[in-house]
């Protein structure tokens, strides 16, 4: 598989996103890369580091699309940026997937621009991975649309079925929409009228309605939302589990002898940072 990463995106790009580049390689033998960013500054962090530097190509990219422009406008603006050069490629199947840690906007944009999307499909949708009771569930969409209409979220939950269907192996998995209330006479006008939709569809596995706390508890395989409530899901879950376990660690510091049970239970520990800690999961795909 030959797959780009935009070297420029990201808070601390390029060097983890050099240093990421760097451990793929070495770790995913089937892999090759093309690296896209501004040459001048790449090119000194990776100097030397890769074993098999047949699998890597270097591609300049002179412009970059900061987190805070809008996303596009600096698409129709910067053409010889990173992000846009990468989605290119993608366009003309140069590579079969594109990574990217900078403005999720744009990323969406570019790619919306660029590669164009699936028939019947209006808008792309991020969909997140999370941890439940009964293994993993997709929340979508989570960012890339904040202002959606019925036939978005409609979209949403036959896209997030058949990810979960063809990616997480689920047999016949389970949407829900998400509201405030499992009652069908609960939500706002956007989940009538979205829920209308989902129960005349017979190709997918509509539940009804499901709530918060259904994201985690397995009720649902896939649950659809817009992308500003996925967001703020997100990233309140995000938040629970770092303090949760800030909490904790605190209160194992108050007493010797919670220290030593601590130490006993430390692979415990390990193990359930590993299901609930968001960095575990990487990004989200873009669908």
């Amino acid at each position: 598989m030959k797959i780009a990463v935009d070297a420029m995106g990201g808070d601390r790009a390029p060097q983890v996103v050099v240093d990421g580049v760097v451990m793929a390689l070495e770790e995913y033998k089937n892999i090759e890369i093309i690296l896209v960013g501004k040459m001048d500054k790449v090119e000194k962090l990776i100097a030397g580091r890769v074993s098999d530097p047949a699998r890597l190509t270097l591609l300049n990219a002179e412009e970059v699309i900061e987190m805070h422009e809008t996303p596009a406008v600096a698409c129709m603006k910067k053409k010889d940026s990173s992000i846009m050069v990468a989605a290119s490629l993608m366009k003309n199947r140069k590579v079969e997937a594109v990574i990217s840690a900078g403005n999720t906007g744009a990323v969406a944009c570019a790619h919306f621009l660029e590669v164009g999307r699936l028939k019947g499909i209006s808008r792309p949708a991020l969909a997140a991975l999370i941890p439940s009771a009964r293994g993993m569930s997709v929340l979508i969409d989570v960012g890339a649309n904040v202002d959606c209409k019925p036939k978005h979220l409609y979209q949403f939950a036959i896209m997030g079925s058949v990810y979960s269907e063809y990616i997480l192996k689920v047999d016949k998995p389970r949407v829900g929409l998400l509201s405030i209330g499992e009652e069908e006479s609960k939500g706002n006008e956007l989940a009538f009228s979205t829920m209308k939709l989902l129960k005349e569809n017979t190709h997918i596995n509509f539940i009804g309605n499901v709530e918060g706390r259904d994201i985690v508890n397995g009720r649902a395989d896939v649950i659809v939302c817009d992308g500003f409530l996925g967001n703020v899901v997100v990233k309140f879950g995000e938040s629970i589990a770092e303090m949760v376990f800030r909490l904790l660690k605190e209160e194992i510091m108050k007493k010797t002898r919670y220290k030593l049970a601590a130490a006993l239970m430390k692979p415990v520990f390990r193990g359930l940072k590993k299901k609930v800690d968001y960095e575990e999961y990487g990004g989200a795909p873009l669908l």
